[in-house]
């Protein structure tokens, strides 16, 4: 039924009508129908509401060092679907997308699943699939929304991990951020080993509690496993048994130490359960970790800045990074495209002070918050706003007004940033 690729998009696009819908008894069917790939995978499985991106890939990035075969399944794609699966770091290739929504449409054709199914249920069956019939020795996992009732959350992992807890999501995961990690504490497993970087108390006791009941080793950062940043940039990390000095990061900002320390309590986690890392892979690891927008630069002269920050707390990373010196710059020219479902007040109110020059544009999402709505919270701040609708576009005009010395930071929207990466990634070419 699937020839091709654009055929298959064409119809896994089409699922997205049916909106999300959380809970595993649409994708725990599926993947029986499929002989349940996901049992024969050896997985890290990595939660949170910020940082879980840059952690499954440090994670992915030192166990490729380590001369393991690595998939990484992750959400969403910035640009290209296929970026979403990956095996050492090598997008699934078109043709087996094809094949495999072909393999898995014929075996629910018949039954309700055609119409029940979500786009990231079917997503995630492919993934499995593909995983176990390229013989990967570890699938490094990331939730997509929540937890306990993400598509994800079908496999027995090695270790899990939850990054931290703040408010997102907040229609489908609970208004409180108490709700919030009970969701997130869903991949929890009996005996599992857990680790993570939450820090609000009350949290992080609810955390502690649910595994005190499943039984689950628990592993805290800044209490069981530390990271020291140094004077040249350079992470210290103090682990439970292990020890490592010096290490290089290339994903940018402070943030991304603690993102280290969790990735490294995972790989000592691993290495506890007898799996041979050496440090080489570790430090190598990490220094040729790549996650793309996220602090991103894909150009100098201007620089151009891409970050995927959406909510309040991705939106202070991203602040705190451009007020921390992570970037020289003389003017910050800011270009804001943000969903109508987020908290476009509260990143307005962290953003637009810092800019000298604001641009407001909305990606092709029919939930994007129209650029007109965006400036009258913008003119609470006495900014002066342009408003430009074509993403590309705006990018364009922002980047034609800076100097060579400014700075043109895009962000606000996973999708906002999608738009804009493919500008440059056209002229790579």
């Amino acid at each position: 039924m699937f020839q091709s690729y654009n055929k298959s998009i064409e119809y896994l696009y089409a699922l997205q009508a049916s909106g999300i819908k959380l809970g595993l008894t649409n994708i725990s069917r599926l993947l029986e129908l499929l002989g349940n790939p996901q049992r024969g995978l050896k997985s890290i499985h990595v939660g949170g509401t910020n940082g879980k991106g840059s952690v499954a890939a440090m994670v992915s990035s030192i166990l490729d060092k380590a001369g393991y075969k690595v998939g990484l399944y992750t959400s969403p794609h910035l640009v290209n679907f296929t970026e979403r699966i990956r095996i050492n770091n090598h997008e699934i290739p078109e043709s087996r997308v094809a094949e495999l929504t072909d393999i898995i449409y014929r075996k629910i054709e018949g039954t309700d699943l055609t119409r029940d199914i979500t786009f990231f249920e079917f997503t995630t069956a492919i993934a499995m699939l593909y995983f176990l019939e390229q013989g990967i020795d570890f699938a490094v996992l990331e939730v997509g929304m929540g937890g306990r009732f993400d598509s994800t959350n079908v496999v027995d992992p090695l270790v899990s991990v939850i990054t931290n807890v703040s408010m997102d999501h907040q229609q489908y995961l609970g208004k409180t951020i108490h709700e919030i990690a009970f969701e997130k504490a869903g991949i929890i497993k009996k005996g599992g080993i857990v680790i993570t970087a939450i820090t609000q108390p009350s949290v992080l006791s609810s955390i502690q509690e649910k595994c005190l009941q499943d039984g689950a080793a628990l592993y805290i950062v800044g209490k069981d496993i530390k990271g020291r940043r140094m004077a040249d940039g350079r992470v210290d990390y103090y682990g439970m048994k292990d020890k490592y000095s010096g290490l290089r990061l290339n994903l940018l900002g402070r943030h991304q130490v603690t993102n280290a320390v969790i990735a490294l309590g995972a790989i000592e986690a691993l290495k506890e359960k007898g799996y041979e890392i050496e440090d080489k892979a570790i430090y190598e690891g990490l220094e040729s970790t790549y996650w793309p927008g996220r602090l991103e630069v894909v150009r100098r002269d201007p620089l151009v800045v891409l970050d995927c920050a959406h909510n309040p707390a991705g939106i202070k990373t991203l602040r705190d990074a451009i007020s921390d010196g992570v970037f020289s710059f003389e003017r910050l020219f800011l270009v804001l495209g943000i969903m109508m479902d987020k908290d476009f007040k509260s990143i307005i109110s962290k953003l637009v002070p810092l800019a000298d020059k604001i641009v407001l544009t909305r990606p092709r999402m029919d939930r994007s918050a129209s650029p007109q709505i965006l400036y009258e919270e913008v003119k609470k701040y006495y900014k002066e706003a342009e408003i430009v609708d074509d993403v590309k576009k705006a990018v364009s005009f922002a980047i034609s007004l800076a100097q060579r010395e400014d700075m043109v930071c895009v962000t606000g929207s996973i999708f906002t940033v999608g738009e804009a990466r493919e500008l440059f990634l056209t002229h790579a070419r």
